[in-house]
């Protein structure tokens, strides 16, 4: 069986959209029900360095959406990453998935020779080194953080909210 860059860079990145979804709405639940500003959640950080929430769940759309445009010889869509609550972030998320859903298997033709250039790099690579190296291990970077920030904070997620239903 092969898999092609089409389903690592939208199937694969649609499933996880829909995991963060499913902890973003965990999250939301979780400050109704102790009563919890939104804010505490989305400002948190794993360590002060590191990027708060928002800008966890932020990134992982930006990449996602990235990774398919730029792998598909696409400018991505720009989003302007102004979120301020669960429901905002929700919105993105589904704006990203929305996106992705148009990207078609087709342009990923010859995807894994194509030049790509990510944002803030100054040298460009192959789309291989970029999905493989660059633009994968960014989304679960940035998923796995938001996900330990939810869970060092209290919200009841597990294993299983993270890797989501399996599917055939």
């Amino acid at each position: 069986m092969n898999v092609s860059y089409y389903q690592l860079a939208v199937e694969g990145n649609l499933r996880v959209l829909h995991n963060l979804s499913h902890l973003l709405d965990k999250a939301a639940a979780f400050c109704v029900e102790r009563k919890i500003e939104e804010r505490a959640l989305l400002d948190a950080r794993l360590f002060p360095d590191m990027f708060p929430l928002v800008r966890q769940a932020q990134i992982v759309s930006d990449m996602a959406k990235g990774c398919a445009a730029r792998l598909a010889g696409q400018e991505p869509p720009s989003f302007e990453n102004k979120e301020t609550s669960f429901a905002e972030l929700q919105n993105l998320v589904a704006r990203t998935a929305a996106y992705l859903k148009t990207v078609k298997e087709a342009d990923f033709v010859g995807s894994e020779n194509r030049e790509i250039l990510p944002p803030h790099r100054d040298k460009p690579m192959r789309g291989e080194i970029f999905l493989l190296c660059h633009a994968l291990p960014n989304i679960y970077f940035h998923i796995t953080t938001a996900y330990n920030i939810l869970r060092h904070n209290g919200v009841p997620v597990g294993k299983a909210d993270f890797i989501g239903p399996f599917r055939d």
